[in-house]
């Protein structure tokens, strides 16, 4: 039976709908409701701390919604028990459900092997040790272990303390779980069974069951996508996920179809809707689930885009923290952003346009959603630097909403 075919411009729509941009933001004030509703239907949080503009995560939920408190958002997660971290993507936050679907990834974790704590001598004594403390006096931070004296750090090694890598070591195991963040956003540890409910630590799945289930997840919060898609959504590799999709496909959960433009097949979660039209105009994190996996991005958008934060500056195409902007269905325009605290003022240090677009609508669109960013930030004004063929239209645009 030959498969479903779809066109391009519906699986851009199929994909943005599930990724919550199928309705307008909310009016009014944002409940904890609205912002559980969003971390429901992505599966997960990405985390990310840079703080250029605003910690990655927090930029997801305020693309969805509009201006929240992060209070708010940090008491749904760290103050209730529905939400926990985890290794998902990357760090991130996931429903507490997840507990017992990721256990087989907690019995896989490894430490880099170049990690300091695989270094050191006496490893298994001080690490015995750190959990003997937990044990005692939880909830902890790093600043609770004993000191210990780590191996010399080379040039360019990322700088953590022989506790702290200690204290992640256990929680990549499983051995402790997050309780909290600091204002610092340093992590505090407890054990799982101050945080995790019983019934989430004793439920038992086995490996091909786990994977199945966060393969249906990839599903629906993608709407649509290929298999190395798929895979990505929460980092497993296109052979084992195989399979499992496979498996899918017999249950009805997903249905096998053909994109236009795509070398490979797609798949069609059950649940997924195709909006007649997306109306959206946000600005997306560069950790965002739409753009996070750069080969989907290009296919669904025809949308370039990498990360240049390591990259020197002489070599830096876009810009040090670029955001793409959504506009309708299509991304239109990316942004270099930075929020100048000290002088109370988002700056917009790069503008650059995509090819084929309504360049005064983006310019417009774009500028009110600059404003509603810094508002949302308590920034004052917003500058617009030259650089970039897009910055004079944007400017102009932005000088309307600095009124």
């Amino acid at each position: 039976m030959p498969r479903k075919k779809i066109s391009l411009p519906e699986a851009r729509r199929i994909a943005l709908a599930a990724q919550g941009f199928d309705r307008e933001r909310p009016r009014g004030p944002i409940n904890s409701g609205h912002i559980r509703r969003v971390i429901e239907r992505l599966g997960l949080l990405q985390l990310d701390y840079v703080n250029v503009l605003v910690p990655a995560h927090l930029m997801v939920l305020f693309s969805r919604l509009g201006a929240y408190k992060v209070s708010r958002f940090h008491r749904l997660v760290y103050q209730g028990r529905d939400f926990t971290e985890q290794w998902a993507h990357e760090a991130s936050i996931v429903p507490t459900e997840l507990w017992p679907v990721l256990e087989h990834r907690r019995q896989e974790y490894r430490p880099y092997p170049n990690s300091p704590i695989m270094k050191l001598k006496g490893k298994s004594k001080y690490l015995e040790q750190v959990i003997e403390i937990i044990n005692k006096k939880s909830p902890v931070t790093s600043q609770d272990m004993p000191e210990f004296a780590g191996p010399k750090r080379k040039p360019g090694d990322w700088h953590r303390s022989v506790p702290r890598w200690a204290l992640e070591y256990h929680f990549g195991y499983g051995n402790v779980a997050v309780a909290d963040r600091l204002p610092n956003f340093q992590r505090v540890y407890d054990l799982p069974e101050h945080l995790i409910d019983d019934h989430h630590r004793n439920r038992k799945m086995s490996r091909e069951e786990a994977q199945r289930e966060l393969l249906r997840r990839s599903a629906e919060a993608s709407g649509i996508a290929t298999l190395h898609d798929l895979a990505d959504y929460y980092r497993m590799s296109a052979k084992e996920a195989a399979p499992r999709v496979a498996e899918l496909v017999a249950a009805g959960d997903v249905v096998e179809v053909d994109v236009d433009g795509w070398s490979a097949p797609a798949y069609l979660s059950r649940g997924a809707r195709l909006p007649r039209r997306i109306s959206a105009a946000s600005l997306l994190s560069p950790f965002d689930p739409v753009v996070w996996f750069r080969p989907r991005a290009e296919r669904l958008f025809d949308f370039h885009y990498r990360i240049e934060i390591y990259v020197p500056a002489s070599k830096r195409k876009w810009g040090y923290y670029v955001l793409p902007f959504l506009l309708d269905d299509r991304i239109v325009a990316r942004v270099d952003l930075k929020a100048d605290r000290k002088n109370n003022t988002l700056l917009i240090l790069a503008s650059h346009a995509e090819e084929d677009i309504d360049a005064n609508r983006a310019a417009h669109e774009l500028a009110r959603e600059l404003r509603e960013v810094a508002n949302w930030l308590q920034l004052e004004k917003l500058k617009v630097s030259r650089k970039g063929p897009f910055a004079r239209r944007l400017a102009d645009h932005v000088r309307v909403e600095n009124v």
